[in-house]
């Protein structure tokens, strides 16, 4: 009697210690696999839907390119395509816009003495020979004079940029190229230039 009841009270001690050990709530679910771990982390790099992501990345360009016309007009400096920012880029821009210059009607003369070097063998026939002489000789020094008068004037006013520039900003440098940048927008007739001019005639930068 006393026998069975020892081996009944081991037994429960036994299944007691036996549940004690086991791991209970989520602690005792088994460990995920690595990769499998790994799998639920990462999101697909290509979009469910490839046509909704093209039209938006299409009306993204789109707003950027809107923003970046209307800087071109307004001179906003945020939205200005990258060889138009900066301050150097700005004080060239408004030098050059308040200046009356020779080189902006550059192109004019020049399509001028392509005019006269084509007269000669369109009116041979009508006009002597001297005076298609004429017609060759001054399209030639109209021609040459333009050029020499454009980078001598260049030359001048690119120099006085890159003082006055240095004098009002010590502490910044020109970019490289702001040079071209210049003669480009001087040879440009006026209400062609882009960015739009800021200034009027004679309103030099501060």
């Amino acid at each position: 009697m006393f026998g069975r009841s020892k081996n009944k009270s081991e037994d429960d001690a036994a299944t007691t210690a036996v549940a004690s050990t086991t791991p209970t709530g989520k602690k005792g679910r088994p460990t995920p696999k690595r990769k499998a771990a790994e799998a639920a982390r990462i999101h697909p790099l290509v979009p469910a839907d490839r046509k909704e992501a093209k039209r938006a990345a299409r009306a993204a360009r789109n707003a950027r390119w809107d923003a970046e016309q209307r800087a071109l007009l307004t001179g906003d400096e945020k939205h200005l395509p990258a060889r138009d920012k900066g301050r150097a880029r700005r004080f060239v821009r408004d030098y050059v816009d308040a200046r009356h210059s020779f080189s902006e009607w550059v192109l004019a003369f020049m399509m001028a003495a392509l005019i006269f070097l084509m007269a000669p063998s369109i009116f041979k026939d009508a006009v002597s020979e001297q005076m298609l002489m004429v017609f060759i000789y001054g399209s030639t020094i109209l021609m040459y004079g333009s050029f020499i008068v454009t980078g001598i004037e260049a030359f001048l006013v690119w120099r006085t940029i890159k003082t006055q520039f240095a004098q009002k900003h010590p502490r910044e440098d020109i970019p490289r190229g702001t040079g071209y940048y210049a003669f480009s927008r001087m040879i440009m007739p006026r209400r062609w230039r882009s960015p739009r001019p800021q200034v009027a005639r004679g309103e030099f930068p501060k």
